[in-house]
């Protein structure tokens, strides 16, 4: 079936944030996400899950086990397991990314 953010299922978080499953199974997870400006999602880490955060519009902050990263259109970073990281939106503008995830997170977020 084909999959986009109009008939994929939506979440919201962080009260402000929203986020599509495009694709969600124990194996792999595939989340479009959108970040207004001024937002941020908890520094956490994940046990098991890889994650490669790709950016599709606007740009982002990624801190990255304390050093930061500025990601912009078409760059991507990825998150080895059990290093802390956490998504940033600093800019003025909204910001649109993937995120992929190998398993996929559920009960692996770690705060």
């Amino acid at each position: 079936m084909k999959i986009s953010k109009q008939n994929a299922a939506h979440y919201i978080w962080g009260a402000q944030c929203d986020g599509w499953h495009l694709v969600q199974n124990e194996g792999l997870s595939i989340i479009h996400e959108r970040m207004p400006a001024g937002t941020a999602e908890i520094r956490h880490y994940h046990n098991v899950s890889r994650q490669f955060f790709f950016i599709l519009s606007g740009v982002a902050c990624m801190e990255l086990d304390g050093v930061e990263y500025t990601l912009e259109p078409h760059e991507g970073l990825e998150i080895p397991p059990g290093v802390p990281h956490q998504m940033q939106n600093t800019s003025a503008n909204e910001v649109e990314f993937l995120v992929i995830s190998l398993p996929g997170t559920r009960g692996d977020r770690i705060e």
